[in-house]
């Protein structure tokens, strides 16, 4: 073990991470040595920031936990902490039921945490460890360098039947617009290019705080700020949109045709029982407004299969609906039955998993196809890419079109005198020449110079 070093493990969602990276700043300031996500922790000290989203998240957070008990057991971990989403849902049933964790600490309680680390400090004098010797927005940066993600806000006020995130983060509480750009700055001067907003929900940013949608006024004054290459918009929400982003994302070179928007369904009846207070033909208008308003836009979604009173019908009309509407990007899961929500309050998770689980795979092998045929039309044609990573004899980059971690990457073969130079995080004008799956293969359009 080592003292005074802290591993900190962060499962879930880019939201999550950041409030890990705020974390570790923090402690870091305070004279701890933080290690983010290490293959072997070595830390005598272990922080477990926990999803509790769906049944899958819930296991996983769960077993990590189980885990650092045993290392804890055997003397290879001093103290464990545990913190975020599940540890805010279930506090009082994870304190009696794992009495080995040292703190359990909810997704907005972790000021104490980092108070009782920091007090407990030996290897630096009293006056050194004091907390306020950062900014609050300041991070530590976990992804590489160049890209980040900005969180402009928390909770939610949507109250879908499905979802637990409201009883998990409460009310929708949007950040003050300056605060938000003054991380932005700061992260320009830490060498950051890529700023990936997200939110649980971004079409409701302002309307706390403002009284109004205030996305467009964020997204224009962040697109000024120089160093900022990209900004990409995660996680909008159809019901209320602020259509008034669009000209914005038209208008900024910089920020990128790319939006991504859950819509879960496509009929009325699954729009209604799932509470999305929207129909489908105000779904379907909004869409083609987005496309018209912003031409070549990459539309990323979000499917649920499985949803109680989810009919044969419905799930074929979702079928020709993802046919006809053909997205960029789209990812599925089948509902998961949680506990406290109108859904599981109110109606009966009556669909078997078997059903569920195939009408998943009978989406998402529609989308392939889709994904394929879409991969193929940019055979021949130049893209911008921003250089994430070395892997072998490859140079792993992304499109304005494509989002950390969950969309495709193009590999650019390293061994010619075109890619020879190419450096991570810098940008390069590269020709597709081929794809495998939803992954482009791409060279240097002329000898390797970035933008």
């Amino acid at each position: 073990m080592h003292k005074s070093e802290i591993d900190i493990i962060t499962l879930g969602c880019s939201k999550n991470l950041v409030d890990a990276e705020r974390v570790m700043r923090r402690l870091e300031v305070a004279g701890y040595t933080c290690v983010h996500d290490s293959a072997n922790p070595k830390g005598e000290i272990a922080i477990i920031n926990t999803c509790g989203f769906i049944g899958d998240a819930k296991e996983e957070s769960i077993n990590m936990i189980l885990e650092m008990v045993e290392r804890k057991k055997h003397r290879q971990l001093r103290q464990l902490y545990v913190m975020g989403c599940l540890s805010q849902r279930y506090m009082q049933e994870l304190t009696s039921e794992i009495p080995e964790v040292d703190g359990w600490y909810g997704k907005f309680g972790y000021d104490n945490l980092i108070d009782r680390l920091t007090q407990s400090i030996s290897l630096l004098s009293k006056e050194s460890a004091v907390l306020g010797t950062c900014a609050p927005y300041e991070r530590t940066i976990t992804t590489p360098g160049h890209y980040t993600y900005i969180k402009i806000s928390e909770g939610c006020n949507r109250f879908c039947s499905y979802c637990a995130i409201p009883l998990i983060t409460g009310r929708h509480q949007s950040r003050p617009m300056d605060e938000i750009l003054s991380e932005v700055q700061w992260m320009v001067t830490q060498g950051v290019k890529e700023f990936n907003v997200i939110a649980q929900d971004l079409s409701s940013y302002g309307l706390d705080i403002y009284h109004e949608h205030r996305l467009a006024e964020l997204i224009d004054r962040m697109a000024l700020i120089e160093g900022v290459k990209w900004i990409r918009l995660h996680y909008a929400y159809p019901t209320d949109f602020p259509f008034d982003i669009l000209p914005v994302m038209a208008k900024h070179p910089n920020v990128c045709k790319y939006m991504d928007i859950a819509l879960q369904h496509c009929t009325d009846h699954m729009l209604s029982l799932m509470r999305r207070h929207i129909t489908a033909a105000e779904q379907d208008a909004l869409l083609d407004c987005i496309r018209r308003e912003v031409p070549g836009i990459t539309l990323r979604t979000t499917l649920m299969v499985g949803h109680p009173g989810e009919t044969e019908e419905d799930f074929e009309a979702l079928k020709a609906w993802v046919r006809k509407q053909r997205f960029d990007r789209m990812g599925a899961f089948a509902y998961s039955d949680e506990e406290g929500t109108y859904a599981n309050k109110h109606y009966k998770d009556d669909i078997p998993q078997e059903i569920k689980d195939r009408r998943l795979d009978e989406l998402m092998l529609i989308q392939e196809q889709i994904a394929a045929e879409k991969s193929e039309q940019k055979v021949g044609t130049v893209r911008r890419v921003i250089i994430d990573r070395t892997e072998g004899d490859y140079f792993i980059g992304r499109t304005e079109a494509d989002s950390p971690e969950v969309d495709c990457e193009v590999l650019i073969k390293g061994d010619s005198k075109k890619t020879e130079a190419m450096r991570v995080g810098e940008f390069y004008d590269i020709k597709i020449t081929g794809y495998e799956g939803v992954d482009l293969y791409g060279e240097a359009d002329r000898p390797s110079k970035a933008r």
